[in-house]
């Protein structure tokens, strides 16, 4: 598939720095700095975060693709630096390091061969032939969804434009749920009260969890503060929201070019998620068919739905609805309360390896996953209306 926006990054947890190199964003298209670096304050939110977010205040440098502030139509080039770096400079140097005492002791201390239940380790180690498990560690770590949010947050400056606007929610931390939320019309209705998504979306942002129920806002953070003094850890439940996405994104002809299989690819890929749901997703099971199914009406000579149950999306394209992905995050692996697990160095049983840890970092995968169904959404939405700059996008995009 020929893809419009495609994106590289590379980078370790801690390594010197994270990288992205962006292709296909046309010339004459506003990137803010500003902008994106709002959205890694974001990702670094939320209660339950642990101690490598008060190291790291991530900042991005765009090196190259955009001047004063525009678009060019070259390679865009980000960059956050990792502070943490600085500790680790021996651990992570990419030239070989002199092998002193002092040197080997760095090294090892850092090093690990306890696997962690549910991380990337075992696998990891056995595909790639590596014994020290750090190798696994460093790049596997959601780290590196810092600099996917800077690609999201490009891609969201992109569907501005065109007045394409999107939000994040959590609905679930643990047991805690909020059921309040209604949408309807593409309007946002809970506490008898009416928002458009600019205002819900503000709502969230003021919630520690990220979350428009207040009520439940208070309920998840006591879970979390009960997690915390457990030793143990919680995941929870997101909500993706679109708004103003054109009809026909995506398409039927071929199952890799379905809309809908593209975003569940993206939500699913971030480390920790264990489902991807479009609109009513897995409640579609317990209904029949004249539940589930959007008729169709006319309002003002215009064709519309009475209710938007398939999520904006239907036979692998957008329909014009609101877009609603739901994604559901596992525990984080990573627990003071370590698991049984095997030390691969001599083969023996152990407990498994613990490297500062969050409780709960719910609320930043729903930045991830806004992040990432951004840059799918600018992705279909250039294939479909592309050109080479903003003024031939837009005449594309008008007619």
């Amino acid at each position: 598939m020929n893809k419009k926006f495609r994106f590289l990054t590379s980078g370790e947890s801690h390594g010197k720095c994270l990288n992205a190199i962006i292709e296909g964003v046309p010339a004459g298209f506003p990137v803010s700095v500003d902008e994106i670096n709002h959205d890694l304050w974001r990702r670094q939110q939320g209660y339950g975060r642990g101690g490598r977010m008060k190291i790291e205040s991530d900042k991005v440098e765009i090196k190259s693709g955009v001047r004063h502030g525009i678009s060019t139509g070259a390679p865009i080039c980000l960059e956050i630096q990792n502070k943490d770096f600085e500790n680790w400079k021996t651990v992570m140097s990419t030239q070989q390091v002199e092998l002193n005492d002092e040197n080997i002791a760095k090294i090892q201390e850092k090093s690990f061969t306890k696997l962690r239940p549910g991380h990337a380790d075992y696998a990891g180690s056995v595909k790639y032939g590596f014994d020290d498990l750090r190798n696994v560690l460093e790049r596997s770590s959601a780290r590196k969804t810092a600099i996917e949010v800077a690609v999201g947050s490009v891609a969201k400056q992109i569907l501005k434009q065109f007045n394409i606007i999107g939000c994040a929610t959590v609905t679930q931390i643990g047991n805690i749920e909020s059921e309040k939320l209604k949408v309807e019309s593409g309007k946002f209705i809970f506490d008898n009260k009416t928002f458009s998504i600019e205002e819900f979306s503000d709502f969230c942002e003021k919630s520690e969890v990220r979350c428009f129920d207040s009520e439940a806002s208070d309920k998840m953070k006591q879970e979390i503060d009960n997690a915390k003094e457990q030793g143990t850890t919680l995941g929870g439940k997101f909500v993706i929201y679109f708004k103003n996405l054109p009809v026909g994104l995506g398409s039927y002809v071929h199952y890799d070019r379905a809309i809908d299989g593209l975003i569940a690819q993206a939500v699913m890929s971030i480390p920790a998620i264990k489902a991807v749901e479009i609109g009513e997703g897995v409640n579609v099971a317990g209904v029949n068919g004249t539940e589930t199914h959007d008729p169709f009406v006319l309002k003002d000579g215009k064709i519309s739905r009475t209710s938007n149950n398939a999520g904006g999306i239907e036979g692998g394209m957008t329909n014009g609805e609101m877009l609603v992905v739901k994604g559901t995050m596992k525990a984080i692996p990573t627990m003071k309360t370590p698991l049984p697990t095997v030390d691969i160095k001599n083969m023996t049983e152990a407990e498994a390896h613990f490297e500062r840890s969050d409780a709960c970092a719910v609320p930043a995968c729903a930045v991830v996953a806004e992040a990432r169904v951004a840059a799918v959404l600018v992705d279909e939405f250039l294939d479909k209306f592309g050109g080479d700059s903003l003024k031939e996008v837009k005449a594309h995009y008008e007619c």
